[in-house]
């Protein structure tokens, strides 16, 4: 029963992030548009993974600009993309001890873009893993992700979710020394910020 009960909650986090990449992909050609603040939602994921952080000893440290940085996005796809990358750091840098989630301004060839990027101090992606990380069930290693409850399909969202915000993706990691993946988005007009729901 213990068995049954494991595999069973495994298949309906399988089908939960099916069904999400669907959405995401029958959406794709169209661009979000609703002025969001990264900054309030990358507080809000910190804050809502927190006591998964404390249960595996690992620290999250968040560093942003005290303005707002308001994109065109999607917030609750927005969410579930720094979920996604904050719960793989915490999962598979535990040894690291900490997460450094990090929000900055620079400038773009079009105008400002907000960086936002997720690091552990774990053991790293060995360099013939990465250019297929995001890729529908790749995994570095089977038996961790199904240990730590993954479908395999995590980053997949993470790639599609910044592609529909026509974000850029990047990542590095070096062996030993933990990985860093780092999501650019292009900053909305200064006046949408005055648009932003008070949620």
């Amino acid at each position: 029963l213990t068995i049954m009960g494991a595999q069973a909650r495994r298949m309906s986090r399988l089908i939960d992030d099916l069904l999400s990449l669907s959405r995401i992909e029958l959406n794709a050609h169209v661009r979000p548009d609703t002025p969001v603040d990264l900054g309030g939602i990358l507080s809000h994921v910190c804050d809502t993974l927190t006591p998964l952080a404390n249960d595996r000893g690992v620290v999250i440290e968040l560093t942003r600009e005290t303005r707002p940085l308001v994109i065109r996005g999607d917030r609750d796809e927005l969410i579930r993309l720094f979920e996604n990358l904050v719960e793989n750091a915490l999962k598979y840098g535990v040894t690291g001890k900490r997460v450094a989630v990090d929000l900055a301004c620079e400038a773009g060839p079009a105008g400002p873009v907000a960086v936002i990027s997720i690091r552990d101090f774990g053991p790293g992606i060995a360099p013939e893993h990465l250019p297929r990380l995001t890729e529908r069930f790749y995994r570095v290693d089977v038996a961790a992700s199904r240990d730590h409850g993954g479908t395999g399909l995590g980053l997949a969202i993470v790639k599609h979710i910044v592609a529909r915000h026509r974000g850029r993706l990047g990542v590095e990691s070096t062996p030993g020394e933990g990985a860093k993946f780092t999501v650019r988005l292009d900053v909305f007009d200064e006046a949408a910020k005055n648009q932003i729901s008070a949620k």
